[in-house]
């Protein structure tokens, strides 16, 4: 338990937080956010941070071994009270979000967990925003990866203020040197060993405060989110010759190499705009085959005549049915085929011929029973 003459000291520093952060080397009042002092990471309150800035509150002295040249764009807008800005979200797996030198860590990890082991008060914080234990930061910072940050990131940073840790919200510039994990997420900024958590984004307007880089883009700002899954490495790029390596998981470049399957774009295409994650000058993706033109209907197929069926729902044909007759019209007889009615000759009598008597044609011709079956 602190004894009352401890939380007098407490109380006292929590109310001249800006003097400690000044006597700390952390800059001047325009370095600080609104809210950083206060332990909340107000969304609408945005702190840049320039390369050589170790911001309000560092945790330790810098640890950066190595930076990129921060992009140069001319010279910085002027200075708004507030601006428009657009977030753009980007998966921390993304080939070429990192960067750094082949075989050359971007911070000295052994030397921050030194520094660290040395201050309890500072390691508690540290662990208590880094969601561990004080007695893991060791383990847990060769755990992380060192690389260089190759687009303008906002992120929730955290201060050191009388024994605790202060959160910000804070855009690092391009070039910063950073500790990331399995799912290549920002973790430690190596210019002042403070952790770092994924950012707090609003929408419209942000007062930015702080010193404006030049090239500097309010639209132009990422914001890390983790991957879909834990990595084994990153595919970073080579600042010494715009080359890809690739760097394991908590190695800090002394197993780098040239990866096996290299990304499909160059180093130096633009992956983050205007879609993260999708570079402008990849090759182009299979266009989908184009329709072929409408062709003439085929003309319907006779399908023959239908099967019999014994189904009197079946569809009537579209033409009546012909009956075929008996024999070919066209075609005689057989000289063997006599019709009574119609003789081929007429029979000679053997006598004298005699005429018939001519038939009534009032009375019809009537024919008994017994001329029927007569024998």
């Amino acid at each position: 338990m602190r004894s009352p003459r401890r939380n007098r000291r407490t109380a006292l520093a929590a109310l001249s937080a800006g003097v400690l952060f000044a006597v700390a080397g952390c800059g001047g009042g325009d370095d600080r956010t609104a809210k950083g002092t206060t332990g909340t990471a107000e969304a609408k309150d945005v702190l840049l941070q320039p390369l050589a800035s170790p911001g309000p509150g560092p945790f330790t002295v810098s640890t950066a071994l190595a930076t990129a040249s921060p992009p140069s764009a001319g010279a910085p807008d002027a200075e708004p009270t507030s601006t428009t800005r657009t977030v753009h979200p980007v998966s921390g797996a993304v080939p070429g979000l990192y960067g750094g030198t082949r075989s050359v860590a971007a911070c000295d990890v052994e030397q921050q967990a030194s520094l660290l082991a040395d201050d309890e008060d500072k390691a508690r914080a540290f662990a208590d925003a880094s969601g561990i234990e004080a007695v893991q930061i060791p383990g847990y910072l060769k755990s992380l990866t060192p690389v260089v940050l190759r687009a303008d990131a906002q992120v929730t940073n955290h201060g050191y203020s009388a024994g605790s840790a202060t959160a910000f919200q804070a855009v690092l510039q391009a070039g910063t040197a950073v500790l990331v994990d399995s799912r290549g997420m920002p973790r430690v900024r190596c210019a002042c060993g403070n952790p770092l958590a994924p950012p707090v984004v609003a929408d419209g307007k942000a007062a930015h405060r702080g010193e404006r880089w030049p090239g500097y883009d309010p639209a132009r700002i990422v914001a890390v989110e983790p991957g879909v899954k834990a990595a084994t490495s990153l595919i970073i790029v080579n600042a010494a010759d715009n080359s890809w390596i690739e760097r394991a998981m908590g190695d800090s470049g002394g197993r780098d190499r040239t990866p096996d399957d290299p990304p499909p774009y160059e180093p130096d295409a633009d992956l983050l705009f205007p879609s993260p994650g999708r570079p402008s000058e990849s090759a182009p993706p299979d266009t989908a085959p184009s329709e072929p033109p409408p062709s003439e209907p085929a003309e319907p197929t006779d399908p023959g005549p239908p099967e019999p069926s014994d189904d009197f729902g079946d569809t009537p044909p579209e033409e009546p049915w012909e009956y075929e007759e008996e024999g070919d019209p066209d075609v005689a007889p057989e000289p063997t085929q006599v019709f009574p009615a119609e003789p081929d000759e007429p029979a000679v009598p053997d006598g004298p011929f005699e005429p018939e008597a001519p038939v009534e044609p009032d009375e019809p011709m009537e024919a008994g029973l017994d001329d029927v079956f007569a024998g």
